[in-house]
């Protein structure tokens, strides 16, 4: 068990605690018979931006404390996402969350966390548990400082901890809900960049790795920064608010990102009704249903329940039904419960062999794998569980499949050497930026006719050209370059297609788009706060049909230069006279600054933008919805970012955008924004001494050692 707490505070000032104080502890807790030995402790230290840097002095040490830190920095949000995982959100807190239990419960998630809870090992459910403890403690211990609305979660536990994570993955990241709602595949509003850079492209001659995954600034997107330090493991890196372990991490030795990868691991099925069930194989099969009860919380704080209807069919459960058909989904992964402890055995890899080795479990649902070593390896893995399909290609199997037959129905997934890789291409370097494997570096190291058409799809956008681009015209990249790069908000669409666009206004524009031209012509084709100009050109190209706007589609034999040309440069021109109208209507000039439009706004902080939509070819994504009249938020896009070279020690520099904390009053809500605004990373403290000079805190876990 876990005693009460010391807390320690330095705000830049020497501070003494009362050795009285402290020699009388200790004298009480070893003068007690049931200690057998020394009180051993788990320190939480916190740095100036609210990153905890943990020190367990063992594993249920470390979690108990990291579940403590989440609490610490996230907890009304933390629990709210525990309170929906559970199915239950309702019945705590209204009828807004009706539409969200139906779909934890339909996809059957509380019973599968059960499931998993008891599929953990024993070690590993142990460390769950004491993550939960953290969770439950910190509450116990600051109940003022957590929303009296969300208490009713409290106490968690090592399911609810699965059954979050279970939400996450694979209701969220494999199969979006908000995805179906047209019973039709879409772009998920998750995205990222990933780089590994090799020795020999490296100006320092070590390797090096760059994390940057593109969420939404909100919700169970969040991103928390920390250390995590006990036997075994020294790691750094990022995870999920409610999520026990780090998804992207770096250590002495190695370190890896994830991207969001042309990823299939689900499919919707067309079912044929009949009074007494469906058609499968030429038979009628009966519809498995259940029937649950749903609270849900009214006005005046009285229960209602709603019967919920629960039906599935061999594909899994059903999520439509209309006249004589139904639609049935089916998602990979659902009987994989080691997620955690992959990720945990990676951060605690010394190599690649050994990280290999966790790898190759496979637990992990989807997301690209991007890894850099002290060794000078890197690796590119198209990694996730991808069925093994009779049939059809990528595009067939993003559409809605015939559910009446056996043929269409998966069963098993691909093992981990069917799945696209690459190690230490000649090109040195390897990039990532949402497109397939096939176009991870050049020349290019994994054919796509290698593999089933069914695999990955076959293109490469603005975006990922743009990343290519940049890595492929440095032959000797430094950290700070790489920083550089990462930051660039240059639109590979403007130096694709201006050359045609410009031309075409001369000959075919009336007055306004010669005048539109003009600022075209002295734009910086970049979206940084002072460029004038891309606000213009963005709205332009809102208005393309990118389907039919090019004279020459995308192709796979030229993908870094395709597409290219307009297709009909009369109707471009017209666009960009309309667009132009707009913003001079809008802002009163046609070269409005970006930065006076696309605003960084966190708590009170309201910045100058910088970045933009990754489908303009922009790097540094941003996205913005409307705020007011003509002005825009951001509201995802760039969110944990990480630079690591290394070296002998690691040179790390990292950021989170909206901050390492959402409770209220937290001064760490949003002290990175202007950072973020500048276009800068901070330095990341790994090392007690680094720690030390920038502690704000510390606090003591003492635990009772026992026979």
């Amino acid at each position: 068990m876990f005693n009460q707490s010391i807390f320690i505070f330095n705000k830049g000032k020497s501070v003494k605690i009362l050795p009285f104080v402290l020699s009388l502890l200790l004298v009480l807790l070893l003068g007690n018979p049931g200690f057998s030995y020394p009180v051993k402790s788990t320190e939480l230290l916190w740095d100036t931006y609210g990153i905890p840097h943990i020190y367990g002095q063992d594993n249920e040490g470390a979690f108990y404390a990291f579940g403590w830190a989440q609490m610490h920095s996230h907890g009304n949000l933390l629990l709210r996402l525990y309170g929906q995982a559970r199915g239950r959100a309702a019945g705590y807190w209204g009828e807004k969350y009706v539409a969200s239990d139906k779909w934890v419960l339909t996809m059957g998630i509380p019973g599968r966390a059960r499931a998993w809870y008891q599929a953990q090992s024993p070690d590993f459910r142990r460390y769950l548990d004491n993550f939960a403890a953290g969770i439950n403690a910190y509450a116990q211990e600051n109940p003022d400082a957590i929303d009296d609305g969300v208490k009713v979660v409290l106490p968690v536990t090592g399911e609810d901890v699965l059954a979050h994570l279970h939400r996450v993955l694979h209701f969220t990241f494999v199969v979006n809900p908000g995805m179906l709602a047209g019973m039709q595949k879409q772009e998920s509003q998750a995205g990222s960049n990933g780089w590994a850079i090799a020795p020999s492209r490296s100006a320092s001659g070590n390797a090096m790795l760059l994390a940057n995954p593109h969420l939404p600034w909100s919700d169970l997107f969040l991103w928390y920064e920390a250390q995590i330090t006990a036997p075994g493991i020294d790691a750094y890196g990022a995870t999920l608010v409610g999520v026990p372990v780090l998804a992207i991490a770096f250590n002495n030795n190695l370190g890896w990102t994830h991207t969001v990868n042309t990823h299939d691991g689900w499919d919707i099925y067309k079912l044929q009704l009949t009074d007494k069930g469906y058609l499968f194989d030429g038979k009628v099969l009966p519809l498995q249903t259940q029937t649950l009860s749903l609270p849900v919380k009214q006005t005046d704080g009285s229960i209602k329940e709603q019967p919920l209807v629960i039906k599935s069919s061999v594909q899994g459960p059903v999520i439509s039904e209309q006249g004589n058909t139904a639609i049935a989904l089916r998602v990979v992964g659902l009987d994989q419960p080691g997620v955690l402890e992959q990720w945990w055995d990676m951060a605690r890899a010394e190599n690649l062999p050994q990280f290999e080795q966790a790898l190759q479990r496979l637990q992990l649902p989807m997301f690209t794998v991007m890894y850099a070593d002290r060794a000078g390896h890197i690796m590119h893995l198209f990694n996730g569980q991808v069925p093994v399909r009779s049939q059809g290609d990528f595009a067939y199997w993003e559409g809605i499949i015939p559910g009446d037959t056996s043929k269409t129905l998966w069963t098993k997934n691909h093992p981990y050497q069917d799945l696209p890789k690459v190690i230490d291409p000649p090109s040195g370097w390897l990039q990532n930026a949402n497109d397939p494997p096939w176009t991870t570096t050049f020349p290019q190291a994994i054919k796509a006719d290698d593999y089933p058409a069914y695999m990955a799809p076959r293109f490469m956008d603005f975006r990922a050209q743009r990343s290519a681009r940049m890595l492929d015209e440095d032959q000797k990249i430094s950290l700070a370059e790489m920083i550089a790069y990462k930051h660039s908000t240059r639109m590979e669409l403007s130096d694709r297609i201006l050359d045609d666009l410009i031309p075409a206004v001369r000959k075919y524009g009336n007055k306004l788009a010669q005048q539109a031209a003009d600022v075209l012509e002295t734009w910086d084709r970049q979206a940084n706060a002072d460029s004038r100009g891309a606000v213009l050109f963005a709205a332009w190209a809102e208005k393309l049909d990118f389907d039919h706007a090019f004279s020459q589609p995308w192709k796979e034999t030229q993908p870094r230069t395709t597409p290219d040309g307009l297709a009909k440069p009369q109707e471009a021109v017209k666009l960009l006279e309309i667009a132009a109208k707009e913003v001079e209507q809008k802002y009163g000039s046609l070269a409005v600054n970006w930065g006076t439009v696309f605003r960084l706004q966190v708590g009170q902080q309201d910045l100058s933008g910088n970045g933009g939509d990754g489908y303009l070819g922009i790097f540094r994504v941003v996205n913005f919805a409307p705020k007011t009249e003509g002005s825009f938020q951001a509201v995802s896009g760039d969110s944990f970012v990480a630079a690591v070279e290394f070296s002998q020690p690691i040179k790390a520099m990292a950021i989170i955008g909206y901050g390492n904390a959402t409770q209220p009053n937290s001064p760490h809500r949003s002290d990175q924004l202007q950072l973020f605004a500048d276009k800068k990373l901070r330095p990341i403290w790994r090392t007690r001494q680094e720690i030390n000079a920038h502690l704000t805190e510390r606090k003591v876990f003492t635990i009772e050692g026992k026979k």
